[in-house]
């Protein structure tokens, strides 16, 4: 599965409604990946959302060390990709980031999402997570 933001938010922060199943379906995943702009927006995210920085500072270093998770970082080629894309779709109000997980799920042929964002849905994958 791909490690969307508002997933990561859920499976890191215990007070999210979500908490539980996002731990859950990341435990039973076989394949788990991320990337980079994950990490800028979730960053943003729990600073908005009045998050301890160091903690979550900390729990990105434990992320980017950990064995079981792919982290890509998006490098000129794949962000000028995911530019691309968003011209392509004009009726959608998709992210960069969203441009990204969208991309990289086709590449690695994955089909699910650990997140809460419909665009996923919108883009033809599985969201496993529901709007709180």
């Amino acid at each position: 599965m791909l490690i969307d933001t508002s997933g990561l938010f859920c499976l890191l922060h215990a007070g999210e409604p979500g908490h539980a199943q996002a731990v859950a379906l990341y435990e039973s995943a076989t394949v788990r990946l991320t990337h980079s702009y994950v990490i800028a927006e979730f960053v943003t995210l729990a600073q908005v959302r009045g998050l301890y920085r160091q903690s979550v500072l900390d729990a990105i270093a434990d992320l980017q060390q950990c064995q079981d998770v792919m982290t890509v970082y998006v490098d000129r080629a794949l962000h000028v990709t995911a530019l691309s894309l968003l011209q392509q779709r004009l009726d959608k109000t998709w992210s960069l980031c969203d441009a990204v997980s969208f991309i990289l799920m086709q590449r690695f042929g994955i089909t699910q999402a650990l997140t809460t964002d419909h665009h996923f849905e919108q883009a033809g994958f599985v969201r496993l997570l529901l709007s709180q």
